[in-house]
């Protein structure tokens, strides 16, 4: 950028984008298409990437690129799972992009290379790496090109496929993704010590494992930020691990479980703990049974997400609402349960006898969805309760079929 763009986008960085647009600044020597691609990243920095949006001279790329960027949270996230790696002397990146997981996790390894195709990207982190103080080697070359020609072993390997076809549609199978790390896998352990894959957090942790081959696998990581699952990580190698295990970690909520990994002859499979059959569960339970006093568990995001609820369910002491519903209870508060809690306070059906009772005096509620035939937007409709407040309800589907709506406030346990 010359200065005129500089001092464009300094003096316009609050200002809406769209509104610049149409009003391009009358300075020839201005870059509009570069000055407003900089307002808009810094702006989205501001939310994604705190620490860098702070820091004056960091160029951004176009949106698309800074949309598909990690967040300086699941960056920070990944370095805590690298940092149990003993030997951190050499780490490659080899679908760098903005850079931001390579700068995050060059600070744990003597050597980092960057290796990215796009030159547009591979500027911009270059002249970022600069501007941070990160000693990153920066290549603009097709990663697995690098690799084929790789001769220096690495401890790890970072690989984001790209989750987009050559239309431009999303996609989330690993062997969708560009570029297709299976029939690389074997390649990628011989030269590096680990792997660590940044896949969807659209697609379904059990199928990936037994996409990579369970043999390989040490830890599935599902990542969530502000309850949005986020990224769905995998930590590889050669020899795998004989207790590998499932994070699951929703801003500084974590939780651990071991995976039952099976193996044949023929074929190494996964399964994971999700019936709660050895629980005295509340399946029995009806609108006629007063649930009023109990505690409510909604699990967090991650943990939603990884579907481990017979375990969780063991490990905490606490019973499933119903097989589908995802939602626990229990007669006594439990501490430090890995989500949100709350004391129920009424139960209803749906019929109108009931809603009049218990809902309609509410006026407003924060509403939940599980097992459940209407969405939020229509059930608030129905219901003609206004947003927020502090009662939550919950609709669901008791083990019996009945339709209920639970109604509670938040606790702090």
């Amino acid at each position: 950028m010359n200065n005129a763009t500089w001092q464009y986008v300094l003096a316009h960085a609050d200002d809406d984008v769209r509104q610049l647009a149409l009003h391009p600044c009358k300075d020839k020597e201005v870059d509009m298409t570069m000055a407003l691609q900089q307002i808009q990243g810094r702006q989205l920095a501001r939310r994604k990437l705190p620490s860098w949006a702070a820091t004056d001279g960091i160029v951004y790329p176009r949106h698309l690129s800074m949309e598909q960027c990690s967040s300086e949270a699941t960056a920070r996230y990944k370095a805590r799972i690298v940092q149990q790696i003993a030997d951190r002397s050499r780490f490659l990146d080899l679908t760098g992009g903005f850079g931001v997981d390579t700068a995050f996790l060059s600070d744990l390894f003597d050597s980092t290379v960057y290796v990215e195709r796009q030159p547009d990207l591979c500027a911009i982190a270059r002249a970022n790496f600069a501007t941070l103080g990160k000693n990153i080697t920066t290549l603009c070359a097709d990663g697995i090109d690098y690799l084929h020609q790789l001769q220096q072993h690495a401890s790890l390997i970072f690989l984001d496929p790209a989750r987009r076809d050559d239309h431009g549609g999303r996609t989330y199978g690993i062997g969708d993704c560009t570029p297709d790390v299976l029939p690389l896998l074997d390649e990628l352990l011989q030269k590096a010590d680990h792997l660590l894959l940044k896949l969807s957090p659209m697609l379904d942790w059990r199928k990936a494992v037994n996409d990579v081959g369970p043999q390989r696998v040490e830890q599935v990581h599902i990542v969530a930020v502000d309850g949005e699952c986020k990224e769905l990580l995998l930590l590889l190698s050669a020899e795998g691990s004989k207790a590998p295990r499932l994070i699951c970690a929703n801003d500084e909520q974590r939780e651990e479980f071991a995976l039952e990994i099976a193996s044949s002859a023929s074929q190494a499979s996964i399964t994971s703990f999700s019936s709660p059959a050895s629980l005295s569960s509340y399946a029995s339970l009806s609108s006629g049974f007063s649930l009023n006093g109990l505690f409510l568990y909604e699990p967090h995001a991650a943990l939603m997400k990884g579907g481990m609820f017979g375990q969780l369910a063991e490990r905490y002491g606490v019973a499933p609402l119903a097989p589908n519903s995802h939602l626990f209870l229990s007669l006594h508060p439990v501490p430090h349960f890995p989500g949100r809690s709350f004391r129920l306070t009424a139960v209803s059906t749906m019929n109108k006898q009931d809603l009049r009772r218990t809902v309609l005096p509410l006026k407003q509620a924060n509403i939940t969805v599980r097992n459940f035939p209407l969405s939020v937007a229509e059930l608030r409709k129905r219901l003609k309760l206004g947003e927020g407040g502090g009662n939550y309800l919950f609709a669901t589907t008791l083990a019996t079929g009945e339709k209920v709506l639970l109604i509670g406030t938040p606790v702090s346990l």
